[in-house]
């Protein structure tokens, strides 16, 4: 079957679910009363926080920055018009065909998420908000075995939910909250805290990959300076899916004659113990924005520790764990008015690697990194922007049998163009240096009507077998977004 052939079916499934989200949309406005919206680019410079950075979902407009939090939710009295409802949200509808052979229906999802933000007192402010997303590809096709169909036909999950309460220079937020401390492109270095759902690798707005926390987070605010503590009583951790998913991660393959098995994954039993913990201090000089911090945490990210078993077959058994990690970092920013320069650096200490050689007993190794990455973001021509980005993770005492090298440098290059006010176009491409893997992502959008957005666009891998990208090398797929805001 040719490709032209594998597409049609991509343009007939798109009408039955543009008609979902239609009717959806339709739903929302009649029972929420909301004031006009504008589409937003794909990337965003000037921005306060890593959401607003690199969010490429069309948002309700915004006005500019209050100076102060209690003004982010003040009525304003002088108007005697209606006030403006505190909800929003959308509907999205999302078509995937993964394109190498076995050529299949990768994703028929339907996403709606609905938030609400307010004071309850003068000083007390809340935001409460929840997403439903159903995939009707395990109801269309048998391609994915049960386990997965269950993990990911239908999610409910609760999003941010909070309280915000303040006295003199010190904010305080208790609840589930997203708490992110990095800002580069395409991939997570500083955002230490963020559990994420990988489910579909790192293809989905950051938005939607990161996991709200449940944490009480204590700021401390005077001129310039700012501190931040945060705990995190029960976190949540890393969703990787079920074996069998689109985008779950590769261990190191078994010798011939050995098959391959996964035990449930284990995560780290809730107590005291076992909590998170972390303080990050700031400050502004001289237009440089520069941070420090330090992470205590069960790792989010998972290790897949190995055991070799001959009955009732020979195996490796493959079982997911979170072990114990300390992080120190740091994180930078200036803006000189012709380009934005960002950096990030993390030490890790603790993380587990797996190790290729047999006669290690749980197949896994301690390992010492530290993350590196650099980026300059400036304006071109023609309504241009260019992201280019430099990184590297270091291995400390590397172990030879682990896959990483003692370097693995990489890059990644992203350029946006805006054509009017409607059409946008985008390639993002992230590759490594130490070996020939990489990802490509070709994308435009459409901002057809107020409040909505078509998109279409191509993810492609290619590496080895045990690349970051290569893992994924028939996975190649391509999709198209229709959502609509309010």
């Amino acid at each position: 079957m040719t490709k032209a052939h594998r597409l049609q079916p991509v343009f007939a499934a798109w009408i039955g679910l543009a008609a979902c989200c239609w009717v959806a949309a339709i739903a929302s406005a009649e029972s929420l009363s909301r004031a006009p919206l504008a589409a937003t680019p794909l990337l965003h410079l000037a921005a306060d926080s890593r959401d607003a950075l690199f969010d490429d979902d069309a948002k309700p407009a915004e006005k500019p920055s209050p100076a102060s939090k209690g003004a982010l939710f003040r009525d304003d009295a002088s108007k005697p018009a209606k006030a403006a409802s505190p909800w929003r949200g959308f509907v999205r509808g999302e078509l995937a065909y993964t394109l190498a052979a076995p050529a299949h229906w990768s994703k028929m999802l339907v996403r709606s998420e609905l938030d609400a933000q307010g004071s309850l007192a003068p000083d007390v402010k809340y935001k409460i908000g929840a997403r439903f997303d159903y995939d009707f590809v395990y109801d269309a096709t048998d391609f994915y075995p049960p386990d997965v169909r269950r993990d990911q036909r239908a999610n409910f999950l609760l999003r941010e939910n909070y309280l915000d309460f303040g006295a003199g220079d010190w904010d305080f937020r208790v609840g589930r909250q997203h708490i992110v401390w990095g800002e580069m492109v395409g991939l997570f270095f500083a955002d230490v805290v963020s559990a994420k759902d990988l489910r579909e690798f790192l293809l989905p707005d950051f938005d939607v990959i990161r996991i709200p926390q449940w944490a009480a987070r204590a700021e401390y605010f005077k001129g310039d300076f700012h501190a931040e503590a945060i705990w995190l009583p029960v976190p949540d951790y890393d969703n990787i899916g079920k074996p069998g998913a689109e985008f779950f991660p590769a261990a190191p393959p078994p010798p011939p004659g050995f098959a391959t098995l996964y035990d449930n994954e284990q995560f780290p039993k809730r107590r005291l113990g076992n909590s998170n913990y972390g303080l990050r201090l700031s400050a502004l000089r001289n237009g440089w924005d520069v941070s420090g911090f330090y992470y205590r945490s069960s790792d989010t990210s998972a290790t897949f520790y190995r055991q070799i078993v001959t009955v009732p077959e020979p195996a490796f058994v493959y079982q997911a764990r979170h072990d114990r990690i300390d992080q120190f970092g740091a994180t930078l920013a200036k803006d000189f008015g012709a380009g934005v320069l960002k950096a990030e650096t993390v030490f890790t200490r603790g993380r587990r690697y797996n190790v290729l050689r047999l006669e290690d007993d749980d197949g896994v190794v301690a390992q010492n990194t530290l993350d590196v990455v650099g980026g300059l973001d400036f304006p071109l021509p023609e309504d241009t922007r260019l992201n280019l980005q430099l990184f590297d993770r270091v291995f400390f005492d590397h172990d030879p049998d682990i896959v990483p090298k003692r370097h693995e440098p990489g890059f990644s290059v992203l350029v946006n163009r805006k054509f009017g006010d409607r059409f946008e176009a985008e390639v993002l491409w992230i590759a490594s240096l130490a070996r020939n893997d990489w990802m490509a992502r070709p994308r435009i959008a459409w901002n057809f009507e107020t409040n909505w957005r078509l998109a279409f666009g191509f993810d492609l891998f290619h590496g080895p077998a045990l690349g970051f990208f290569g893992q994924f090398d028939n996975r190649d797929r391509v999709y198209t977004e229709l959502r609509y805001s309010f």
